[in-house]
């Protein structure tokens, strides 16, 4: 496999841009990979896709020098294990509301004495033949991002943040906004006060911010690497797909 600057760019404080996948389907995967971006989610959390299709997803995301990430169902270790042999550089962990989850998170990925994943031999450590790159590689590598997605989470964000080898965090939006009454009015003021709470956390730990904009409107993304946010997902396949079909056909038909 190929390790992308992923890691070292959100050490450095670099804004990174990437998007998200919800089909299953290795021709998406090609083209958002050639579309700019540094890293692709692959969902498991909101699709159908299974992990064979993961895999496939996984090697044309890498092949075209894009870090393949994976937002797992839960904060599962087996399905951390599995997607992360078959090659994934990272994780996204849903629901990340205590420092108990996040270090239960850091550890699915890495092995002792680090972590506790099981050690095995498939794609990621080229069927055996890297074994000990693979091992070597993984610490420097390998990115670990806590979903903030719910208000227990913005109050538990200073210890949380405080867990060693947890790479960044991202705010889910919907469900923080869920979480507090407001299901997707981000102008609600519960809302702007957490995320207002959440920031305020995160500079001080100097742990990256990361938010996830839904809406493919570039503005918005922006806006956000204003306020210092720097792993930054930006739109998801179905909405690239339905908005660039609905604007297209309004045109024709006006």
């Amino acid at each position: 496999m190929r390790w992308t600057p992923l890691k070292s760019r959100l050490r450095s404080g670099a804004s990174t841009l990437g998007s998200w996948i919800t089909f299953g389907h290795p021709g998406i995967a090609e083209v958002m990979a050639a579309s700019g971006f540094e890293w692709i989610v692959i969902d498991l959390e909101h699709s159908v896709i299974e992990l064979r299709d993961v895999a496939t997803m996984i090697r044309v995301i890498e092949a075209a020098g894009v870090a393949p990430l994976v937002r797992l169902t839960s904060n599962n270790p087996d399905q951390a294990k599995r997607v992360m042999d078959a090659g994934a550089h990272g994780v996204l962990v849903p629901m990340v509301s205590s420092p108990a989850a996040a270090r239960a998170a850091v550890q699915a990925v890495h092995y002792p004495p680090m972590g506790t994943r099981g050690v095995g031999l498939s794609r990621a450590q080229s069927y055996g033949d890297a074994f000990q790159e693979y091992v070597e590689a993984l610490p420097e590598q390998a990115v670990v991002i806590a979903q903030i997605e719910h208000g227990d989470a913005v109050k538990a964000l200073p210890a949380i943040l405080q867990v060693p080898g947890l790479d960044a965090t991202i705010i889910g939006p919907y469900d923080l906004s869920a979480s507090l009454g407001a299901p997707g009015r981000f102008d609600d003021p519960r809302v702007a006060a957490a995320l207002a709470e959440y920031e305020n956390a995160s500079r001080t730990a100097n742990i990256p911010m990361g938010y996830h904009v839904v809406e493919p409107d570039p503005a918005l993304v922006k806006e956000r690497m204003s306020r210092g946010y720097t792993f930054i997902a930006f739109g998801v396949d179905f909405l690239f797909l339905s908005r660039s079909c609905r604007a297209a056909t309004k045109t024709l038909r006006t």
